[in-house]
């Protein structure tokens, strides 16, 4: 009977350190909800920016560091666009980045074949005899002619735009900038706290890659090479291959 007894304490104490347990595992805040979203989010000040963040940045939305020194957000409609401007640009940002330097490290690096691997030169193909073939070969994109390209452009991504925005078969009435669905076939979105967190890495690495496509500009106009042989010069002769070495004998590319 003792035995027994104690059996069922053990039990009893077990089930109520268990409960205990679940519950304060229910009651854990997600890592990415304290430290990128609410009042206790990292500020772009850090310690420094009590008193500095302006009302209507109550880190709400992914990538709200508290900073809007020029009022762009203070309206939410204004705000609502120029967050949905600043998402699409960096998500085409990323893709660019992508886009420029992968060409050139293979040429480079993996010997593939391009016409042109230097990413603002490799356009003027189309208007070689032959046109423009991807990778080197015609069966995967054979592009002749500069306005047929821009025409499919425009009416493909204006499709895309428009069922972005609008909907269409593959889903109404979902977020434009974060639809879900059939557009996350690998289901990075179902857990909800993985999905805060995904957000704002995307938001960071926009920026990121808005910056990067735009040195990448300023590099081209300046040099008139692409970023990774900029890149290899640079790492060859650092004192000299610089930023400063150009600005003081600037003569556009």
């Amino acid at each position: 009977m003792a035995s027994l007894l104690a059996t069922k304490g053990f039990t009893s104490i077990k089930a109520v350190s268990t409960r205990s347990t679940s519950s304060r595992a229910s009651r854990v805040v997600p890592r990415a909800a304290v430290e990128f979203y609410g009042p206790d989010r990292v500020k772009w000040l850090g310690p420094f920016s009590e008193g500095d963040v302006p009302d209507y940045l109550t880190g709400e939305f992914p990538g709200d560091y508290g900073w809007d020194t020029a009022g762009l957000s203070a309206d939410p409609e204004t705000f609502r666009k120029y967050r949905e401007l600043e998402l699409i640009h960096a998500r085409w940002a990323l893709l660019g980045a992508l886009g420029i330097v992968t060409p050139e490290l293979l040429s480079k690096y993996a010997s593939v074949p391009f016409g042109e691997p230097v990413w603002f030169k490799a356009g003027a193909q189309i208007f070689q005899e032959g046109g423009l073939n991807y990778l080197g070969n015609e069966s995967l994109v054979h592009a002749q002619s500069i306005i047929a390209t821009l025409a499919f452009q425009v009416v493909v991504m204006g499709l895309a735009e428009a069922y972005r925005s609008n909907g269409g078969p593959l889903g109404e009435g979902l977020d434009p900038l974060y639809p879900g669905e059939a557009f996350d076939p690998l289901g990075l979105a179902d857990d909800p706290d993985t999905f805060a967190e995904l957000k704002v890495k995307e938001i960071k690495n926009g920026r990121l890659a808005m910056f990067s496509c735009f040195g990448f500009f300023v590099q081209a106009i300046v040099t008139g090479k692409g970023p990774i042989e900029n890149l290899v010069e640079h790492l060859a002769d650092p004192a000299t291959t610089n930023a400063f070495a150009f600005a003081t004998k600037f003569t556009p590319q």
